[in-house]
C-alpha cells in the first residue's frame, strides 16, 4: 500500500483552487496522472517544512520544488506522460523552459511588482491570510524577491532601467502565449486529448492571469484575445477541478469586491502605522545606558539601602 501523500500549498479564489503557479501545477498534474494528494492550505509559507510551497510529504520525505515533486509522482507509478514518444517528451521540456524565462518574469510583475495590482490586490489577498504580525511584512518580503528575481534574469545589459525591463518582459510574455495558442491549436491538450505535464505547466502559469481580477490587465487582455488558451484553462477547472467556469456568481463578487476593498483600507491603515512607530523610534531621544548603583555595605555586613528590607 502506498505512503499517504500531503501537499502543503497557498488557497485559491476567483474559481481557481490556488493562486500560487506552482502550487497549482502540482495540483493539476496530480489530477492528470490520478495521484491521491491530500491537499492542506497554509497560511503562512514560513510554516512549510522546507519555507517553500508547494510541498509534499510523505512518510519522512519532503519534497519542495515542483519539478522534484513530479518526479516523485512518477516513481510512485502516477506518470502523466507515460504514452509521450522520445520527441514529445523533449519538447516538453522545451516549453517549460519558455514559459519559465519568457511568461514567468511578466507572471510576477503583474502580482508583486505593479503598484496598482500589488497595492489593491496581491498584497491585501495574501495579508488577509497570514497571521498578525507577518501579514503586514511577509507580502513585501515577497514583492521584493519577485522584483530581485526580474532584475536578476532580466536587468542585464542592454536593458538598464526598470521601465526599458517591464517593456521587454511584457513582449516576451505575449510572444510566449502566441507560441503557446499556435501549439495548442484546435486540440484539447497540447499532446492530444490526454493531458500531461506540459498541459499542467502551462495551466498553472495562464489560470492566474486569466482569472484573478486586477486593475491593471495588460496581459490578461492579451491573454483573452486568445479563445484556444482560455477554453483551454475553462476546461481543466470545469473537467479536474469541478469548478465553474464563471468563478464568483455577480453578487458574491459584488461582496468579495467589497471585503477585498475593506481590507486593503485596513492593511494601509495597518502599515502606515507601523510607520510611524518606526519613525518615532528613531526621533526619539537615545539615552546612555544607566548605571546600577554600587550598594555600600553597613558595618554589620548588611547592605544600608532600603532594598535590604524587602525578602528575596
Amino acid at each position: 500500500m502506498a505512503a499517504p501523500m500531503e501537499l502543503s500549498c497557498w488557497g485559491g479564489d476567483w474559481g481557481l483552487p490556488s493562486l500560487h503557479p506552482e502550487s497549482l501545477t502540482v495540483m493539476a498534474y496530480a489530477k492528470f496522472s490520478g495521484a491521491p494528494l491530500t491537499v492542506n492550505t497554509i497560511h503562512n509559507s514560513w510554516r512549510a517544512p522546507k519555507g517553500d510551497v508547494p510541498v509534499l510529504i510523505s512518510d519522512d520525505i519532503v519534497i519542495s520544488h515542483p519539478a522534484k515533486i513530479l518526479n516523485f509522482l512518477r516513481k510512485q507509478k502516477y506518470n502523466a506522460d507515460y504514452e509521450l514518444s522520445a520527441k514529445q517528451g523533449a519538447d516538453t521540456l522545451a516549453y517549460i523552459a519558455l514559459l519559465e524565462e519568457k511568461l514567468l518574469p511578466a507572471l510576477l510583475h503583474t502580482f508583486w511588482v505593479e503598484a496598482e495590482n500589488y497595492c489593491s490586490v496581491t498584497k491585501p489577498w495574501f495579508a488577509s491570510r497570514i497571521p498578525f504580525p507577518l501579514s503586514l511584512y511577509l507580502p513585501g518580503k515577497m514583492s521584493r524577491e519577485a522584483l530581485n528575481r526580474i532584475l536578476l534574469t532580466r536587468g542585464g545589459p542592454p536593458l538598464y532601467s526598470l521601465t526599458e525591463v517591464e517593456a521587454q518582459i511584457y513582449r516576451d510574455a505575449k510572444e510566449c502565449l502566441n507560441l503557446l495558442s499556435k501549439r495548442l491549436g484546435t486540440s484539447q491538450f497540447f499532446f492530444g486529448d490526454t493531458p500531461t505535464t506540459l498541459d499542467a505547466f502551462v495551466f498553472g502559469f495562464l489560470a492566474p492571469i486569466y482569472k484573478v481580477h486586477f486593475p491593471r490587465v495588460q496581459l490578461q487582455e492579451h491573454l483573452k484575445q486568445l479563445p484556444n488558451l482560455c477554453r483551454f484553462c475553462d476546461d481543466i477547472l470545469t473537467c479536474y477541478f469541478r469548478l465553474s467556469v464563471s468563478g464568483h456568481s455577480p453578487a458574491g463578487q459584488d461582496t468579495a469586491d467589497a471585503n477585498l476593498q475593506k481590507l486593503t483600507q485596513l492593511v494601509n491603515k495597518e502599515s502606515n502605522l507601523i510607520e510611524k512607530m518606526d519613525d518615532n523610534l528613531r526621533k526619539s531621544p537615545q539615552h546612555p545606558p544607566r548605571k546600577l548603583t554600587t550598594l555600600k555595605l553597613a558595618a554589620g555586613g548588611e547592605e544600608s539601602s532600603p532594598l535590604s528590607r524587602l525578602s528575596p
